[in-house]
């Protein structure tokens, strides 16, 4: 007699089998719905999120050759390789962007620059880059960096034109720091403080305090000399001359002084071509045509 055989269990199986593989499609599927909407809110093209990973993942590798190599001891073999796979990979130096120059010429820094183009990016020489940048005269600070694959970045932090260097044979932009920038021309100039004499550069912070001890009179002043290494004389915009004593404090007093005289009587602007502080608390005026000098006691 045959035997029958019950299916009953294996239909069972199959069912569950196809239950959990159906569960299993659902919970893929929501899953891969809920990573497209998370994916879908950043600010990435499917092509940029390729690039992305692809450098991570390459870098990633790099860096982890890299360790190991020095691990072993070979520094110099592993450099040598970790460049050569970078370069097989594409992250060497093709671009280079330069932000922050305002007034200087930026060919000056590309023509530094470019001396790492084609460089596999763990060769490029940062440190040595920003050091001859910061010989430039306009660079105040440099900020060089690498953005993988590709590109090296340059940040340029300008200095700042304060005032005009007049020298026997040319003018001279300087910054606060008394920096020469460039030579300028006389229209460039003509709207900016001109100070003078020898060692004049290196007193431009303590002119800039002198002046500040009276504001009122900082937008008559056109020139200042440095004088004797010692003291200053300031020259206004009507062509008349103060000649103020040695001294932070003695100058800076003295200055205040004049300019409490001048909002009293109205010095600027008149006849007297030179005032004489440099023996208070006396002050001396000369004027254009007397051979003798008018002076003002303490009082005056």
């Amino acid at each position: 007699m045959a035997k029958i055989k019950r299916s009953g269990t294996g239909v069972r199986r199959a069912a569950k089998s196809q239950s959990r593989a159906a569960g299993a499609r659902r919970a893929k599927a929501k899953t891969t719905g809920i990573i497209d909407r998370l994916m879908g809110l950043l600010p990435f093209t499917e092509e940029q999120w390729s690039t992305i990973w692809l450098t991570l993942i390459i870098g990633g590798a790099v860096g982890i050759a890299f360790v190991i190599a020095n691990l072993a001891g070979v520094p110099a073999m592993a450099q040598a390789q970790v460049s050569a796979m970078a370069s097989d990979a594409g992250f060497e130096v093709k671009h280079v962007r330069v932000t922050g120059t305002n007034r200087m010429d930026e060919r000056q820094v590309y023509a530094r620059a470019l001396a790492q183009q084609d460089r596999p990016m763990p060769q490029v020489e940062i440190e040595a880059l920003r050091a001859e940048l910061l010989e430039l005269p306009w660079v105040k600070d440099a900020r060089v960096s690498i953005q993988l694959p590709s590109t090296l970045a340059i940040d340029i932090v300008e200095r700042e034109p304060h005032a005009v260097l007049q020298k026997p044979d040319r003018m001279v932009l300087i910054d606060a720091e008394g920096e020469e920038l460039e030579p300028v021309g006389e229209e460039a100039a003509a709207e900016m403080l001109r100070i003078s004499g020898p060692g004049a550069a290196k007193q431009v912070a303590p002119l800039d305090r002198l002046l500040a001890a009276a504001p009122a009179l900082g937008p008559q002043v056109e020139g200042a000399e440095w004088v004797g290494n010692r003291r200053w004389n300031l020259s206004f915009k009507s062509g008349q001359v103060l000649a103020l004593p040695e001294g932070a404090e003695e100058s800076a007093s003295a200055l205040v002084k004049f300019a409490r005289m001048d909002g009293q009587n109205r010095l600027l602007g008149g006849q007297v071509a030179t005032f004489d502080m440099r023996s208070p608390p006396r002050i001396y005026m000369r004027v254009p045509g007397r051979a003798d000098a008018v002076e003002l006691g303490a009082g005056s």
